[in-house]
């Protein structure tokens, strides 16, 4: 499964170069990845209330073009790879045809304690996988 989702680019992350700052796309990929979970069905904050998280534990960024001002950005996220109690995901930030960046986060789930575990049946849908 691949799930878009599109955002503007606002002033604010830009720098003094007028183009994206980097540290903006891990917040674009951030987002993407919530909206890839829930459309997959994976509810995250009851994934938290039973007391299990999902972590971020790598992220690969290769930018390939700046993005601007006003730009729409498009953001494609989908899984590559899923183990015991990690995973890969696939994403690539776009405007129109341009490819601006393309990531491989890998997430590993926890227990209350922050210890690698693996999800609950309920969490443990056929999106996460490729």
């Amino acid at each position: 499964m691949i799930c878009e989702c599109s955002l503007t680019v606002r002033t604010y992350e830009c720098d003094s170069y007028g183009h994206v700052n980097n540290a903006h796309y891990l917040n674009y990929l951030e987002f993407a990845r919530y909206e890839f979970l829930k459309g997959v069905g994976f509810d995250y904050p009851a994934l938290i209330k039973a007391g299990f998280g999902v972590y971020v534990a790598r992220v690969e960024i290769d930018y390939k073009r700046p993005a601007f001002t006003d730009d729409t950005l498009t953001i494609r996220t989908r899984p590559v790879k899923k183990g015991a109690v990690s995973g890969v995901l696939a994403q690539e930030i776009c405007r129109g045809e341009d490819l601006l960046a393309e990531a491989l986060v890998t997430w590993a789930s926890v227990d209350s304690r922050g210890t690698p575990a693996r999800l609950p049946p309920a969490w443990d849908v056929p999106g996460l996988r490729p």
